[in-house]
């Protein structure tokens, strides 16, 4: 059923499923039918036995003979074979064979022993019993009675009922396939609506949402994991539309002041000096190039979740204290106060956290004004150890700051300068870092300070777990 359709299977399945319970309650009937004529036959034959062995009970031994042949003979539908214990028939349907009958293995059936055999191609049912034949004063002899009939009208009557039930469950199982395919097809409709809805979404039309309302109960959270799957797509897709363009911009800078200063340079004869600050010039450029390059391929593989290259347990505050070694000479230059408050163990690659605490250290350094500081904070707090860098400086206003770590995002222009060697990818970085260490990162900016956290799972409380 691979191949086939939801409406074709459900059809088939539902037109089966009305057969085989039509002709289970068929088979029902006909058997209660069957055993209906078998007692109805059973009753009858037992009222005449009572018959037969009023009339052998009141008979002569030598008279038996004759008065069952006179009383039965001409009896319609009856077959009676009677004998004494010596085995001498006293009676017998003439033209009967009951060589088939006497061969029978009784079954008890109430208070009655009955046979039931064929014999040429018919059906017999027969009571088989024993009685005592002789009037009173007589000597009494007892005698064997086999009283049958056949059930030729009721075999009829079956096989014509069979017949009938096998057209009806045919035609029934029929118009159940109908209805079913019917069924199937109004019921499967918004299914097949979500389909051409699906069928319409392009990387113009990521818009398009399947119609939740319409659809049925069984239907509704499919419909609402797709509508939240394309929101997902539409809004990594206007993502990633953004990226190429701010791609492309960031690209065409350097390449056109390069290709500027090449041509500037190539416009005339110059001396030895000139030439060497173009070159000097252009290979800064090509130096910017070569870094964002090789953050955007550092980004790509934190992105697509590897694993820590070099996994070990490390001191925050000897992290911190060694970034601060090295950002101490630019902190002096503008005054900015560099301070570290606790400390905390985590587990994961030295290098990379040192880069992302850079990258926090470096944005901060940048922002901070003259005279100011920066504090650098590691608290263990509900199993996590959080790191949070502050500075003072202007505000990030709240509707850009979930934006922050977005690729090539600046806040504003007051917080980007075009001399600076950043293009907008360490915050990304630093997101992808503190995830591929199972992680969070968040911003907050507020009463002129601003604070990146880093929530990180504390090592010494998985391993107090029992």
């Amino acid at each position: 059923m691979r191949g086939y359709s939801l409406t074709t299977r459900l059809t088939v399945f539902f037109s089966l499923s009305s057969a085989c319970v039509l002709l289970g309650l068929g088979l029902l009937i006909f058997s209660a039918m069957d055993r209906h004529f078998a007692d109805e036959d059973y009753v009858l034959l037992r009222d005449n036995l009572q018959l037969v062995e009023k009339s052998i009970g009141t008979s002569t031994a030598g008279a038996l003979p004759a008065h069952l042949r006179d009383a039965y003979q001409h009896h319609a539908g009856l077959l009676l074979h009677v004998r004494d214990a010596d085995g001498h028939v006293q009676y017998a349907t003439p033209g009967f064979d009951f060589a088939a009958a006497l061969q029978a293995t009784p079954v008890r059936h109430g208070d009655m022993d009955v046979i039931v055999w064929r014999q040429g191609g018919t059906a017999y049912r027969g009571i088989r019993a024993g009685a005592v034949a002789g009037k009173a004063g007589d000597s009494a002899r007892p005698v064997e009675i086999v009283l049958a009939m056949d059930t030729d009208m009721h075999e009829h009557f079956m096989r014509a009922f069979g017949q009938s039930l096998i057209l009806y469950v045919a035609l029934a199982a029929l118009a159940s396939g109908v209805f079913g395919w019917w069924a199937a097809r109004r019921g499967l409709a918004p299914l097949r609506a979500m389909a051409s809805r699906a069928k319409a979404v392009t990387g113009d039309s990521l818009y398009e949402r399947m119609p939740v309302e319409a659809v049925p109960v069984e239907m509704a959270d499919l419909a609402a994991d797709l509508n939240a799957m394309l929101a997902r797509l539409q809004d990594d897709f206007r993502r990633l539309s953004e990226f190429s363009s701010d791609l492309a911009h960031e690209l065409r800078t350097p390449l056109t002041n390069i290709m500027t200063q090449t041509q500037v340079a190539l416009s005339q004869p110059r001396d030895a000096a000139k030439y060497r600050d173009v070159l000097a010039s252009n290979a800064e450029e090509l130096q910017r190039l070569a870094r964002m390059v090789s953050d955007m391929l550092y980004l790509a593989k934190m992105e697509h979740g590897l694993d820590l290259p070099h996994k070990e347990t490390i001191s925050v505050g000897a992290e911190v204290r060694a970034l601060f070694d090295f950002y101490e000479a630019l902190a002096e230059d503008k005054g900015i106060a560099l301070r570290l408050a606790g400390d905390a163990v985590i587990d994961g690659d030295r290098l990379m956290l040192r880069r992302a605490l850079s990258n926090l250290l470096s944005n901060a350094l940048r922002h901070t004004p003259e005279r100011g500081k920066v504090v650098v904070t590691a608290t263990r707090q509900a199993g996590e150890v959080e790191i949070a860098v502050e500075n003072e400086g202007s505000e990030i206003p709240p509707d850009l700051l979930p934006s922050l770590f977005d690729r090539f995002f600046r806040a504003d222009k007051s917080r980007s300068r075009p001399e600076a060697e950043t293009v907008g990818l360490g915050l990304s970085i630093t997101r992808a870092i503190v995830a591929a260490h199972g992680g969070s990162i968040s911003a907050m900016s507020e009463h002129g300070v601003t604070r990146f956290a880093i929530r990180l799972p504390d090592p010494e409380a998985a391993r107090a777990l029992p």
